[in-house]
């Protein structure tokens, strides 16, 4: 056999051997997992007034995501009284976000929601004791990306499951200044 064919034919062969299958892709890189992507950062955190130059500064809050981009995780510091976090994550069969809520006051929620048609992530949970002991509530928070890169979470409590709401809170979220 001529030298060239067999080269030829070694070329062939060994690039066969080497071609290798398509990586398959990210466990958590579909688009449901992005959709809170928005509210990760390092933020300083102030109530939502008239005159926001007149806000006092109530909380820092690092929200970060974890676990390959699978989850998101919050942890809410603020000025004064007891600090808390949440871990954050859709189920990948029905893209429903899912919030654990925990805070140093042994306050607990599980919420459950998702992404509105304007992109405002909604989540609703069932709160014990949110209106002092033996007055449970229906709690409502909506995040909501601003155009000048901050955030608005507004919360909102039901006593009587979610017929009426009332206003709880309401925060805007600004990216925190580098430390120097």
């Amino acid at each position: 056999m001529p030298y060239s064919l067999l080269l030829a034919l070694a070329v062939q062969t060994g690039a066969a051997a080497v071609a290798t299958p398509p990586l398959p892709p990210a466990p958590c890189s579909s688009a449901v997992y992005r959709e809170f992507e928005f509210w990760v950062g390092d933020w300083d955190v102030y109530p939502n007034i008239a005159d926001p130059a007149k806000a006092p500064l109530i909380a820092h809050s690092k929200i970060e995501k974890l676990y390959g981009g699978c989850a998101i995780r919050e942890n809410w510091m603020p000025i004064k009284g007891t600090g808390g976090g949440s871990l954050n994550a859709p189920d990948p069969i029905t893209g429903r976000w899912h919030q654990y809520w925990l805070d140093g006051s042994g306050g607990r929620v599980e919420f459950d929601g998702g992404v509105t048609s304007t992109g405002a992530m909604v989540l609703i949970g069932f709160w014990r004791g949110v209106n002092g002991p033996g007055k449970d509530g229906v709690i409502r928070m909506t995040y909501t990306p601003q155009g000048d890169g901050s955030v608005r979470q507004q919360g909102e409590v039901s006593a009587d499951h979610g017929l009426s709401w009332s206003t709880s809170f309401d925060f805007v979220y600004r990216r925190a200044k580098p430390a120097g």
